[in-house]
């Protein structure tokens, strides 16, 4: 009878190396092969590690997936430093129990976690050319800051338990040009990816992050592609932050979270500040956030086709406060938000903003925004006219008790209007425009009626008209008989009963029909101010 293998001892094909990795993985304790040189333990150059630092990834696999019982008294965990790990880390499918800790380590292969479960796992300043681990669940963390990572990171359907860290990442793409393909990830707390450098496309179509997903400080760079960040259908239950960072002096020097940045309103003296950079487009169509969208200080760079795409974004609150983008395309088509917090530097001019449908409650401006670089930015987004953003404004300032903004903003309505009308109603137009300003300034209508009354009133009191009928009229009133002509419908005793002779018939016309204007007009202002009550 075969006797089982004893899982206390290391198999014979273990090198020395390896074996005093087994060893420190049973005492929990971190297996340094470290030189305690910075320069020539820095993973990312090009410096050639001797073979007293190398460990094999099959070794690696066995005891993360098969490893040795704990000595008594301590707890098994596999963390090494300054380490090279050669060989392809396949741990696909499998179940890995241990915390993982690998710091200032090389690996010669791919990691490959797909359908893998986990329970913490930490790669700190790590050099790796590859991570697969679609369908990877963790019951913990899940740490990569600092890691340079050649071909890109696949985390699609991934669920991570607590925490993604991505901190200062450099992440090239892979031949699909995607840095992160994580469609249809799960994080159930934060996703942390603060001042990452990523060349290629990250993909977050779907994705649902539990608390706060931020990109503080970060570059995305992807301008032959389509677009830096694609993640339409992205759900954050607070707040996404692409905003900037502030880095502290020293911050490579830190090993444990939060990796030397921190991140206030104002840094302190000696700070390093970070905007966040999208260097391609950017799509959050369909997203859903429960606090805020930040843009506060964000750089977006584009050609172009390209577009900061938020197409049916609901949240709460858009702060757009980044740097006015000189090319591309912002588009707000159908979102919905509460509070828009803006600046009238922040958005980029006419051709360059489409908010058809675009749904907001209060306007927080930050800064100077009159109301004329307001109406500019809703001219902006409707290069051909449409009513619908001026509208929108309107009830927005009258919500907030801005009445007098408000016509403002429907007296520029109509006027947008006007230039797409054939030729009698732009002349009709700018008439009702110089007379009572479309009804939304009626004062103007009472001051034309009291100037016509009062040169009416002087004409005729240089007149003597014969009654129409001698017995029956009243007597000549000249103001009285100015007033009845201009003021339609209503009778006031002077129309009717006299006669006008020559050039007194066209004074008498003119008043008629300039009061059937002002009164028309005044009407339809009045219709107005009725339909919005």
């Amino acid at each position: 009878m075969t006797e089982a293998p004893d899982v206390a001892v290391a198999p014979d094909w273990f090198s020395p190396v390896e074996l005093g990795m087994w060893e420190a993985f049973r005492n929990g304790s971190t297996y340094d092969l470290s030189s305690r040189n910075r320069v020539r333990d820095d993973p990312f150059s090009g410096r050639v590690w001797g073979p007293e630092r190398y460990v094999k990834a099959r070794a690696v696999a066995l005891l993360l997936l098969s490893g040795p019982p704990a000595l008594p008294g301590r707890v098994a965990a596999l963390k090494l430093n300054g380490v090279q790990i050669t060989g392809t880390l396949n741990l696909s499918g499998g179940t890995v129990t241990p915390y993982v800790e690998l710091t200032n380590c090389r690996f010669e292969g791919e990691v490959l976690m797909p359908e893998c479960r986990v329970t913490t796992v930490r790669m700190v300043n790590c050099a790796i050319p590859r991570i697969e681990a679609a369908r990877l669940q963790t019951e913990g963390d899940l740490h990569l800051p600092r890691c340079r990572i050649a071909r890109g990171i696949r985390l699609t359907d991934a669920h991570i338990g607590t925490d993604l860290l991505l901190n200062e990442a450099v992440i090239r793409g892979d031949r699909k040009g995607r840095s992160i393909a994580a469609d249809g990830l799960s994080v159930a707390q934060d996703l942390q990816a603060e001042l990452i450098e990523s060349y290629g496309e990250v993909s977050l179509r779907a994705a649902n992050v539990g608390v706060t997903l931020s990109l503080r400080g970060s570059r995305l760079v992807n301008p032959d592609g389509r677009r830096a960040l694609n993640a339409p259908q992205l759900t954050v239950e607070r707040t996404l932050y692409m905003t900037a960072a502030a880095v502290s002096p020293g911050a490579t020097e830190t090993t444990t979270p939060p990796y030397g940045t921190t991140y206030t309103g104002t840094p302190a003296r000696g700070t390093r500040v970070q905007p966040f950079v999208c260097e391609g487009g950017l799509r959050l169509d369909d997203g859903r956030f429960g606090d805020a969208v930040d843009f506060q200080s964000a750089r977006f760079v584009m050609r172009d086709y390209q577009e900061v795409s938020l197409r049916r974004v609901q949240t709460p609150e858009l702060r757009f406060l980044g740097e006015r983008p000189e090319r591309g395309r912002v588009v707000l088509s159908g979102a919905r938000v509460v509070n828009l917090v803006d600046m009238s530097t922040s958005w980029p001019g006419p051709g360059g903003l489409a908010m058809g449908g675009f749904s907001y409650d209060n306007l927080i401006p930050r800064g100077l925004f009159p109301l004329t670089r307001r109406l500019e930015w809703v001219g902006a987004a409707t290069p051909e006219y449409a009513p619908e953003p001026y509208e929108r404004l309107a009830t927005v300032l009258r919500n907030s008790g801005e009445d007098a903004d408000a016509r403002e903003v429907l007296l520029a309505k109509q006027r947008r209007r006007r230039e797409t009308l054939p030729l009698a109603g732009k002349a009709w137009g700018v008439l009702q425009d110089v007379t009572v300003a479309y009804g939304y300034r009626p004062g103007r209508a009472a001051l034309w009626m009291a100037v016509l009354w009062a040169m009416g009133a002087l004409a005729f009191s240089h007149y003597d008209p014969q009654p129409i009928k001698p017995d029956e009229h009243p007597d000549w009133n000249a103001s009285l008989y100015a007033l009845d002509l201009l003021i339609p419908v209503i009778n006031l005793g002077q129309d009717g009963y006299w006669k006008l002779h020559g050039s007194w018939q066209w004074v008498s016309a003119v008043l008629i029909v300039l009061g059937w204007i002002l009164a028309t007009t005044v009407a339809a202002g009045a219709s107005r101010l009725l339909r919005r009550g």
